[in-house]
């Protein structure tokens, strides 16, 4: 009986531990992610995965290019399908699956913010020199 009680608080331990680290994702998505910024043809590709929430949530892009946020959805199903970046007046709804760009202009100096439609979900992108 002792061995079993035991049992079941690893159990639910290990397991609240593994749902803390995904929903934070271990705050990996704190960080910038160097890779996820390009640029092609004189447009700066910003690619953010939009599923649970948005990977990165900070990018680093560079002010003044003509830039794309692209978000990639694959079997999105959650509130992070809506998107708001409600500085530029932009609100869009992704399909469960693709890609779909959101041409947002030079970007100017400084942090771009936006979230998912309820607004659980933020995002940013900080535009530097």
């Amino acid at each position: 009986m002792k061995a079993t009680t035991i049992s079941i608080i690893a159990a639910v331990v290990l397991i609240g531990g593994a749902f803390m680290l995904t929903r934070s994702g271990g705050n990996a998505g704190q960080v910038a992610n160097a890779n996820n910024v390009t640029i092609v043809d004189g447009k700066q590709i910003i690619e953010i995965s939009a599923k649970g929430g948005y990977q990165p949530r900070k990018s680093i892009a560079k002010a003044g290019i003509p830039t794309i946020i692209r978000f990639n959805t694959k079997g999105t199903f959650d509130c992070s399908s809506s998107v708001r970046i409600p500085s530029l007046n932009i609100s869009k709804s992704l399909p469960q699956s693709g890609a779909t760009d959101i041409d947002i202009g030079e970007g100017k100096l400084g942090t771009l913010q936006g979230s998912c439609g309820m607004g659980m979900y933020p995002f940013e992108v900080e535009f530097q020199s």
